[in-house]
C-alpha cells in the first residue's frame, strides 16, 4: 500500500527566525514543492520566489498563496487594514503528489482572525518542523510553543538556528523529547550553493528520523 506524501508544516518560535531559509533546505532535500498560505509585508520580495530561487531544483514548484498583504502586520491585522476577513475555509491547500513543504506565518499563535491562529492551518497527518533560534528568551519562546502543539497531539522536530548553545539546546531537546533535525549557521550569502550543503545533511537526517517509529506522526 502506498503512502500518502508527506505534509511538512515548518513553523517558528517568533517571527525572522528563519523558517523561510528552513523551507528552502527541505525543499532542495527532499524535492518537494512549496507552499505559503499567507505572506504579509513587502510584497516586492516574495518568500515563494527565494525559496524556489535557494532551491533550485527543477523538481520543485511553488503553489499560489491564498493571500498577500501589503501590511507588515499578523495576518488578522494585514487583513483588517487591506478591508479583508480571513477564514480557515480559505486556505485550501494544494494536493500534489508528492512532498509539500508548508510555510506558516510568524508562531503558532499569530491570528489570522477572532477565533483561529496558524497552528489552526496544521492538518491531521503533518509533519512539524520547528525553528528556534538562539535569542534571550529564546527557550521560553520554544517550550511555549512546544506546549501548544502538544496540547494538540503534535510531534515536533526541531531546527536551530544560530552557533552551537549547548546548554540552551539541551535544555529544550531534553524538556520537549522531540528530535533534533538540523542547524542553520550565521551564513554571509545565502544561495543556492548553501541551501545545497544544507540539504545533503538534512536529507540524510530527515529520511533516519522520520524511519523511527518512535517518532510518531502528528496524531
Amino acid at each position: 500500500m502506498n503512502k500518502s506524501p508527506q505534509r511538512i508544516f515548518v513553523t517558528g518560535i517568533s517571527t525572522e527566525v528563519g523558517k523561510t531559509v528552513a523551507s528552502a533546505v527541505l525543499v532542495r532535500a527532499l524535492k518537494a514543492d512549496y507552499w505559503k498560505p499567507i505572506q504579509c509585508g513587502d510584497l516586492h520580495d516574495l518568500e515563494f520566489e527565494k525559496v524556489l530561487a535557494w532551491a533550485d531544483c527543477a523538481e520543485s514548484m511553488a503553489h499560489p498563496s491564498r493571500y498577500l498583504l501589503e501590511h507588515p502586520m499578523s495576518p488578522h491585522a494585514a487583513a483588517q487594514r487591506s478591508g479583508l476577513n480571513l477564514a480557515l475555509s480559505d486556505f485550501v491547500r494544494p494536493h500534489p503528489a508528492k512532498t509539500l513543504v508548508i510555510e506558516g506565518a510568524g508562531g503558532v499563535l499569530v491570528p489570522l482572525n477572532d477565533t483561529d491562529t496558524v497552528v489552526d492551518l496544521i492538518h491531521p497527518g503533518d509533519r512539524v518542523v520547528v525553528v528556534s533560534k538562539h535569542y534571550l528568551g529564546s527557550i521560553n519562546h520554544s517550550l511555549l510553543t512546544a506546549e501548544v502543539l502538544k496540547a494538540r497531539g503534535i510531534q515536533g522536530f526541531w531546527v536551530f538556528n544560530g552557533d552551537p548553545n549547548p546548554e540552551t539546546e539541551s535544555v529544550i531537546l531534553s524538556k520537549t523529547g522531540w528530535p533534533f533535525l538540523g542547524r542553520l549557521l550565521p551564513e554571509p550569502l545565502i544561495d543556492a550553493a548553501c541551501i545545497a550543503r544544507y540539504a545533503q545533511d538534512w536529507g540524510i537526517r530527515w529520511a533516519q528520523i522520520t524511519a523511527d517509529p518512535t517518532v510518531s506522526d502528528t496524531k
